[in-house]
């Protein structure tokens, strides 16, 4: 048992308040058998004799006050199984059909329920002061989300605030939580933000080199560290653009484009629905260069553009392609002007990874005719 027996073996030791005894193995037994349900006449007939006399059986009290000492010196409360004591007792008080023993074992109940309330007493304690210090409001431990839009792929996002977006081929977003008091993200690559409005708690983007501001807002903002430049296209609400040095301040109104490139601001106007395609899975062109035509390409296909003569850089292109292959695409950029390509295949290199697939454009004397 619990509280008779528990922790002490099959040898216990007590403490009066004047000398030390020990109930007898053969004793102890008894009273392990009779709760058991394994006792025979005799040992019920003892056992039913000893707890009668409740608490003027002086040796009985002195152990089990003295293994509550022992206990309550020496033990955690939290390895308390007071279900175990109770279960075993009242399980034997519900069997018993016998009235004299039925009587024998209330008197048993009731001596165990005295211990069982001192025990319970500080676990209830114990219960109530975790109760309180769980109920607390706990703060949030900061912690940091990663957001990442594999090469080749294009990932929609939902952020803690409400805000929506996506991410275009090998971008990323890091943002720390909690996220509703500081609506700050930092972006590398490519993405269409969806800003949920908040006038009380502006939205900003960290890029390698500036920080866009935001209310409620809906734009398309390009920041690959490779490229070294920063592009904005608002469709509608406004944004306010500064570059890390806070020297370079500028507000955009809806269908603008911002360019930030050699610490130099440059603002156009342009159609926000062009630079929103690609997040319908359409690629298109709309007098865009080959510079500019080879890059979105490489993003869109994850491949290598080689651009083999410099005077395709002075080409220009209209076009907008759905779900077509990258063969389709580049048949058509030759029908449509004098270039040519070739397509190299991947290639092992030296540490077991694979280059990228490598296309070469070529300029030729004259356009293929449609």
């Amino acid at each position: 048992m619990c509280v008779l027996l528990s922790g002490c073996g099959k040898e216990t030791f007590y403490s009066g308040s004047k000398s030390k005894s020990m109930l007898p193995q053969n004793e102890i037994d008894r009273i392990e058998r009779y709760l058991s349900g394994e006792a025979d006449f005799k040992d019920i007939a003892w056992v039913e004799e000893r707890f009668a006399k409740g608490w003027q059986d002086y040796e009985l009290r002195n152990h089990l006050e003295a293994d509550w000492h022992n206990y309550e010196h020496g033990s955690s409360l939290l390895e308390v199984d007071l279900n175990h004591l109770l279960d075993r007792v009242h399980h034997q008080i519900r069997e018993k059909k016998n009235q004299k023993r039925k009587s024998a074992f209330n008197r048993i109940t009731n001596f165990y329920t005295r211990i069982a309330a001192v025990l319970l007493i500080p676990l209830l304690l114990g219960s109530g002061y975790m109760l309180g210090f769980w109920s607390k409001p706990v703060k949030e431990l900061p912690a940091t989300s990663v957001i990442h839009a594999p090469l080749g792929s294009r990932v929609s996002f939902n952020l803690p605030d409400g805000t929506t977006g996506w991410l275009n081929s090998g971008s990323t977003i890091t943002y720390s939580l909690p996220f509703a008091e500081h609506r700050n993200v930092a972006l590398e690559g490519e993405a269409w933000f969806d800003v949920f409005h908040n006038e009380k708690k502006p939205f900003e983007i960290s890029t390698v080199n500036s920080t866009v501001r935001v209310l409620g807002t809906s734009f398309y903002l390009s920041a690959y560290r490779d490229e070294q430049y920063v592009e904005v296209v608002l469709q509608k609400g406004k944004v306010m653009f500064s570059d890390t040095t806070k020297t370079k301040n500028v507000t955009m109104r809806p269908s603008e484009r911002l360019v930030f490139r050699n610490g130099e601001v440059t603002l156009s106007s342009a159609d926000p629905a062009k630079y929103k395609a690609w997040t319908d899975g359409k690629l298109v062109f709309r007098g865009d260069d080959m510079a500019e035509v080879a890059r979105r390409i490489e993003r869109w296909y994850n491949i290598k553009v080689v651009l083999a003569d410099k005077e395709l850089e002075k080409f220009s292109f209209r076009a907008t392609f759905e779900d077509d292959s990258l063969e389709e695409v580049l048949h058509l950029l030759c029908m449509t002007s004098p270039i040519r390509y070739k397509i190299v295949p991947r290639e092992l290199n030296a540490n077991g990874t694979y280059q990228k697939v490598k296309v070469i454009l070529f300029k030729t004397s004259r356009p293929k005719q449609i």
